[in-house]
């Protein structure tokens, strides 16, 4: 069975000296904690917040400040910085509109992952980064497989390699969790949308 934790560990041992750029989407400061504490040893990252989710306004604004806070305190062994995305949440609706009703975790879930993957290919492009990928993986609600699928699908339309990853293994979350309360790190109720509450 395709192991993400092992193609991961697989690219990192083909890295060598090498220190490659990655453009790392970034949901939030407790999910960035141990994502970037571990990949920062490994490629040069810029930290891409790209939330059109994310509701009301005054969440998202609190929730970019903790990542801008958690990069300033943290200390990384490769250089770490954070760019905004376009909060562009009337697009996010508008994707969004006909999948109103659906679950937490279906339909609606998958189409916001594909809008905030696919926005990260296309800066990690617009960056001449070699990688890019995401937080979401460390959370335990999310589908690290499906998150990676449609990575892939970016990485065909983008050019930019796909980085595979399920960053909750080996205790990844478990880390995540001892770093936000040694930050004392903001830690949401919910995903991000209005629907998520």
């Amino acid at each position: 069975m395709f192991n993400l934790q092992q193609e991961t560990e697989k690219v990192i041992a083909n890295l060598k000296e090498h220190i490659p750029s990655l453009v790392l989407h970034t949901c939030c400061a407790p999910c960035g904690s141990y994502s970037l504490e571990f990949l920062s040893q490994y490629f040069d990252i810029t930290a891409f917040f790209y939330n059109p989710n994310i509701q009301p306004p005054d969440e998202y604004h609190r929730r970019l400040n903790e990542v801008l806070r958690l990069v300033k305190e943290m200390p990384f062994k490769n250089p770490v910085s954070v760019f905004e995305g376009n909060f562009d949440n009337e697009k996010w609706l508008f994707e969004t509109a006909e999948l109103r009703d659906e679950p937490e975790g279906g339909a609606r879930c998958d189409v916001c992952f594909r809008l905030r993957l696919f926005e990260t290919a296309k800066f990690a492009r617009e960056m001449g980064a070699e990688y890019f990928g995401t937080t979401l993986s460390i959370s335990p609600h999310k589908d690290a497989r499906k998150l990676y699928e449609i990575s892939l699908e970016a990485e065909k339309i983008y050019g930019v390699k796909a980085l595979p990853l399920d960053l909750k293994k080996k205790n990844g979350y478990k880390r995540s969790i001892e770093l936000s309360k040694q930050y004392s790190l903001y830690r949401q109720s919910y995903c991000g949308c209005d629907l998520s509450k």
